[in-house]
Protein backbone atom coordinates (compact mmCIF):
# COMPACT_ATOMS: atom_id res chain seq x y z
CA UNK A 1 0.00 0.00 0.00
CA UNK A 2 2.71 2.65 0.86
CA UNK A 3 5.43 1.17 -1.18
CA UNK A 4 5.15 3.81 -4.25
CA UNK A 5 5.07 6.13 -1.43
CA UNK A 6 8.45 5.34 0.04
CA UNK A 7 10.11 4.04 -3.30
CA UNK A 8 10.20 0.23 -1.85
CA UNK A 9 10.50 -2.59 -3.74
CA UNK A 10 9.26 -4.75 -1.40
CA UNK A 11 7.42 -4.65 1.66
CA UNK A 12 10.37 -4.13 4.83
CA UNK A 13 8.68 -5.37 8.00
CA UNK A 14 6.51 -8.37 7.25
CA UNK A 15 6.38 -10.94 9.96
CA UNK A 16 7.76 -13.69 7.36
CA UNK A 17 11.44 -16.17 8.20
CA UNK A 18 12.21 -14.77 4.76
CA UNK A 19 15.95 -15.25 5.02
CA UNK A 20 16.70 -11.94 2.45
CA UNK A 21 15.67 -9.95 5.24
CA UNK A 22 18.23 -11.67 8.05
CA UNK A 23 19.82 -9.35 9.75
CA UNK A 24 23.53 -9.93 11.17
CA UNK A 25 23.49 -9.20 14.49
CA UNK A 26 26.53 -10.54 16.03
CA UNK A 27 24.23 -12.86 18.80
CA UNK A 28 22.61 -13.99 15.99
CA UNK A 29 25.56 -14.68 13.56
CA UNK A 30 26.85 -16.58 16.59
CA UNK A 31 23.48 -18.54 17.36
CA UNK A 32 23.63 -19.50 13.43
CA UNK A 33 27.33 -20.73 13.06
CA UNK A 34 26.41 -22.89 16.24
CA UNK A 35 23.54 -24.45 14.62
CA UNK A 36 25.57 -25.12 11.12
CA UNK A 37 28.40 -26.75 13.78
CA UNK A 38 25.76 -28.96 15.23
CA UNK A 39 24.49 -29.84 11.37
CA UNK A 40 27.91 -30.32 10.08
CA UNK A 41 29.64 -32.53 12.42
CA UNK A 42 26.68 -34.20 13.36
CA UNK A 43 26.03 -33.93 16.49
CA UNK A 44 23.00 -35.20 17.03
CA UNK A 45 20.71 -32.51 18.99
CA UNK A 46 21.34 -28.79 19.08
CA UNK A 47 19.02 -26.82 20.96
CA UNK A 48 17.68 -23.03 20.37
CA UNK A 49 15.62 -20.56 22.61
CA UNK A 50 14.65 -16.99 23.01
CA UNK A 51 11.77 -14.95 23.99
CA UNK A 52 8.92 -14.57 21.64
CA UNK A 53 9.58 -12.73 18.75
CA UNK A 54 13.59 -12.82 18.76
CA UNK A 55 13.84 -14.34 14.91
CA UNK A 56 14.41 -18.08 16.06
CA UNK A 57 12.58 -19.08 12.92
CA UNK A 58 14.05 -16.81 10.61
CA UNK A 59 17.37 -17.65 11.71
CA UNK A 60 16.44 -21.59 11.42
CA UNK A 61 15.70 -20.54 7.69
CA UNK A 62 19.16 -18.86 7.36
CA UNK A 63 20.22 -22.08 8.64
CA UNK A 64 18.48 -23.79 5.27
CA UNK A 65 20.15 -20.96 2.89
CA UNK A 66 23.57 -21.69 4.14
CA UNK A 67 23.30 -25.86 4.07
CA UNK A 68 24.19 -27.01 0.66
CA UNK A 69 21.04 -28.32 -0.73
CA UNK A 70 22.78 -31.19 -2.63
CA UNK A 71 24.49 -32.56 0.92
CA UNK A 72 21.19 -32.07 3.64
CA UNK A 73 17.69 -33.21 3.44
CA UNK A 74 15.63 -30.86 6.09
CA UNK A 75 12.19 -31.46 7.49
CA UNK A 76 10.54 -28.78 8.92
CA UNK A 77 7.79 -28.92 11.65
CA UNK A 78 6.04 -25.86 12.11
CA UNK A 79 3.49 -27.13 14.26
CA UNK A 80 4.38 -29.31 17.18
CA UNK A 81 0.63 -29.34 18.44
CA UNK A 82 0.26 -33.02 16.86
CA UNK A 83 0.00 -36.29 18.15
CA UNK A 84 3.36 -38.46 18.15
CA UNK A 85 2.02 -40.49 15.01
CA UNK A 86 1.19 -36.61 13.16
CA UNK A 87 3.96 -35.81 13.88
CA UNK A 88 6.43 -38.28 12.40
CA UNK A 89 3.59 -38.35 9.47
CA UNK A 90 4.91 -34.65 9.02
CA UNK A 91 8.38 -35.53 9.18
CA UNK A 92 8.12 -38.35 6.77
CA UNK A 93 6.84 -36.07 4.29
CA UNK A 94 8.55 -33.53 3.92
CA UNK A 95 11.51 -36.04 3.42
CA UNK A 96 9.91 -37.11 0.70
CA UNK A 97 8.87 -40.03 1.89
CA UNK A 98 6.14 -41.05 -1.09
CA UNK A 99 3.12 -42.41 0.39
CA UNK A 100 2.63 -42.08 3.86
CA UNK A 101 1.61 -44.91 5.65
CA UNK A 102 -1.01 -44.98 9.03
CA UNK A 103 0.15 -47.21 11.01
CA UNK A 104 2.99 -45.57 13.53
CA UNK A 105 5.46 -49.15 13.41
CA UNK A 106 5.28 -48.76 9.36
CA UNK A 107 5.87 -44.72 9.65
CA UNK A 108 9.05 -45.63 11.47
CA UNK A 109 9.74 -48.61 9.08
CA UNK A 110 9.81 -45.84 6.35
CA UNK A 111 11.35 -43.35 8.34
CA UNK A 112 14.51 -45.61 8.99
CA UNK A 113 14.18 -46.57 5.01
CA UNK A 114 14.64 -42.62 4.09
CA UNK A 115 17.14 -41.61 6.16
CA UNK A 116 19.34 -44.80 5.49
CA UNK A 117 18.94 -43.93 1.88
CA UNK A 118 19.73 -40.33 2.00
CA UNK A 119 23.10 -41.55 3.96
CA UNK A 120 23.65 -44.08 1.59
CA UNK A 121 23.63 -41.16 -1.49
CA UNK A 122 25.78 -38.93 1.07
CA UNK A 123 23.13 -36.63 2.20
CA UNK A 124 22.55 -35.70 5.75
CA UNK A 125 19.48 -35.54 7.43
CA UNK A 126 18.02 -32.70 9.71
CA UNK A 127 14.85 -32.21 11.06
CA UNK A 128 13.95 -28.86 12.37
CA UNK A 129 10.91 -28.61 15.02
CA UNK A 130 9.82 -24.99 15.55
CA UNK A 131 8.08 -23.70 18.43
CA UNK A 132 8.71 -26.49 20.58
CA UNK A 133 7.54 -24.64 23.69
CA UNK A 134 3.88 -25.42 22.28
CA UNK A 135 4.44 -29.32 23.06
CA UNK A 136 2.34 -30.42 26.14
CA UNK A 137 2.53 -34.24 25.84
CA UNK A 138 6.24 -35.78 27.43
CA UNK A 139 5.89 -38.43 24.97
CA UNK A 140 6.37 -36.02 22.26
CA UNK A 141 10.00 -35.36 23.44
CA UNK A 142 10.33 -38.75 24.04
CA UNK A 143 9.11 -39.41 20.73
CA UNK A 144 11.63 -36.98 19.42
CA UNK A 145 14.29 -38.16 21.57
CA UNK A 146 13.84 -41.62 19.78
CA UNK A 147 14.68 -40.44 16.40
CA UNK A 148 18.19 -39.92 17.22
CA UNK A 149 18.59 -43.75 17.55
CA UNK A 150 18.59 -43.68 14.29
CA UNK A 151 22.71 -44.41 14.35
CA UNK A 152 25.60 -46.37 13.37
CA UNK A 153 28.84 -47.35 15.07
CA UNK A 154 30.54 -44.30 15.10
CA UNK A 155 28.01 -41.09 14.00
CA UNK A 156 24.01 -39.80 14.10
CA UNK A 157 22.26 -40.82 10.59
CA UNK A 158 20.23 -37.40 11.86
CA UNK A 159 20.50 -34.21 13.46
CA UNK A 160 17.93 -32.57 15.33
CA UNK A 161 17.49 -29.01 16.10
CA UNK A 162 14.79 -28.06 18.42
CA UNK A 163 13.55 -24.40 18.76
CA UNK A 164 11.27 -22.04 21.24
CA UNK A 165 10.70 -19.84 24.01
CA UNK A 166 12.34 -19.87 27.25
CA UNK A 167 9.32 -22.41 28.94
CA UNK A 168 11.02 -25.14 26.26
CA UNK A 169 14.18 -25.24 28.48
CA UNK A 170 12.54 -27.23 31.73
CA UNK A 171 10.44 -29.44 29.68
CA UNK A 172 13.45 -30.33 27.40
CA UNK A 173 15.01 -30.91 30.52
CA UNK A 174 12.58 -32.73 32.47
CA UNK A 175 13.03 -35.64 29.66
CA UNK A 176 16.62 -36.53 31.13
CA UNK A 177 17.74 -38.94 28.33
CA UNK A 178 17.04 -36.12 26.01
CA UNK A 179 18.65 -33.54 27.83
CA UNK A 180 21.49 -35.42 27.86
CA UNK A 181 21.74 -35.77 24.09
CA UNK A 182 21.41 -31.81 23.44
CA UNK A 183 25.30 -31.51 22.07
CA UNK A 184 24.68 -27.25 22.04
CA UNK A 185 22.59 -24.97 23.21
CA UNK A 186 22.34 -21.49 22.70
CA UNK A 187 19.65 -18.49 24.01
CA UNK A 188 18.78 -15.43 21.64
CA UNK A 189 18.32 -11.87 23.53
CA UNK A 190 16.36 -8.81 22.34
CA UNK A 191 18.42 -6.12 20.23
CA UNK A 192 19.86 -3.49 21.80
CA UNK A 193 19.23 0.22 20.78
CA UNK A 194 21.95 0.55 18.21
CA UNK A 195 20.80 -3.05 16.83
CA UNK A 196 17.47 -1.81 16.57
CA UNK A 197 18.53 1.06 14.85
CA UNK A 198 20.38 -1.29 12.21
CA UNK A 199 18.15 -3.44 12.07
CA UNK A 200 16.06 -1.01 10.61
CA UNK A 201 18.17 0.32 8.59
CA UNK A 202 18.97 -3.30 7.18
CA UNK A 203 15.40 -4.35 6.45
CA UNK A 204 14.68 -1.01 4.55
CA UNK A 205 17.82 -1.16 2.34
CA UNK A 206 16.99 -4.54 1.54
CA UNK A 207 13.58 -3.32 0.77
CA UNK A 208 15.24 -0.86 -1.87
CA UNK A 209 14.95 2.29 0.44
CA UNK A 210 17.71 5.01 -0.96
CA UNK A 211 17.30 7.71 1.70
CA UNK A 212 16.90 7.35 5.39
CA UNK A 213 13.47 7.51 6.20
CA UNK A 214 13.54 6.90 9.88
CA UNK A 215 15.42 9.48 11.98
CA UNK A 216 16.80 9.00 15.13
CA UNK A 217 14.16 10.39 17.19
CA UNK A 218 12.07 7.61 15.82
CA UNK A 219 14.32 4.66 15.81
CA UNK A 220 14.98 5.64 19.42
CA UNK A 221 11.37 5.32 20.40
CA UNK A 222 10.92 2.29 18.19
CA UNK A 223 13.33 1.03 20.48
CA UNK A 224 11.41 1.70 23.60
CA UNK A 225 8.28 0.71 22.42
CA UNK A 226 8.88 -2.45 20.87
CA UNK A 227 11.65 -3.60 23.75
CA UNK A 228 13.78 -4.55 21.39
CA UNK A 229 11.97 -7.23 19.88
CA UNK A 230 12.29 -8.27 16.08
CA UNK A 231 8.55 -9.16 15.73
CA UNK A 232 7.44 -6.43 17.80
CA UNK A 233 10.05 -3.88 15.77
CA UNK A 234 8.33 -5.24 12.76
CA UNK A 235 5.02 -4.31 14.02
CA UNK A 236 5.63 -0.97 14.71
CA UNK A 237 7.73 0.45 11.83
CA UNK A 238 4.97 -0.95 9.12
CA UNK A 239 2.22 0.71 10.69
CA UNK A 240 4.65 4.12 11.05
CA UNK A 241 5.26 3.75 7.41
CA UNK A 242 1.64 3.96 6.45
CA UNK A 243 1.16 6.55 9.07
CA UNK A 244 3.11 8.78 7.90
CA UNK A 245 2.34 8.20 4.35
CA UNK A 246 -1.28 9.26 5.40
CA UNK A 247 0.07 12.58 6.84
CA UNK A 248 2.30 12.97 3.54
CA UNK A 249 5.52 12.94 5.78
CA UNK A 250 8.79 13.10 4.04
CA UNK A 251 9.88 10.89 6.77
CA UNK A 252 8.84 9.26 10.08
CA UNK A 253 9.91 11.10 13.19
CA UNK A 254 9.07 10.17 16.80
CA UNK A 255 5.77 11.54 17.20
CA UNK A 256 4.96 9.18 14.14
CA UNK A 257 5.90 5.92 15.92
CA UNK A 258 3.94 7.38 19.03
CA UNK A 259 0.78 7.28 17.00
CA UNK A 260 1.36 4.04 15.11
CA UNK A 261 1.95 2.50 18.35
CA UNK A 262 -1.50 3.61 19.70
CA UNK A 263 -2.73 2.45 16.20
CA UNK A 264 -1.43 -1.00 17.21
CA UNK A 265 -2.82 -0.77 20.94
CA UNK A 266 -6.66 0.16 20.35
Amino acid sequence: MYLQFWNLKDKPFENTPDPKFFYHTQEHEEGLSRLLYVVREGKGAGLLTGTYGCGKTLLSRALTRELESDLYKVAYVTNPRLSDTEMLKSILHSLGGGQIPQGKGEILIALEKVILANARDGKKTVIVVDEAHAIEDPLLFEELRLLLNFQTEDKFLLTLLILGQDELKPKVAQIKQLDQRIALRFHLEALGAEETASYVHHRLLIAGAKSEIFDEGALSMVYRRSGGIPRRINQICDMALLTAMSHKSPGVIEATVEEAVESLEK
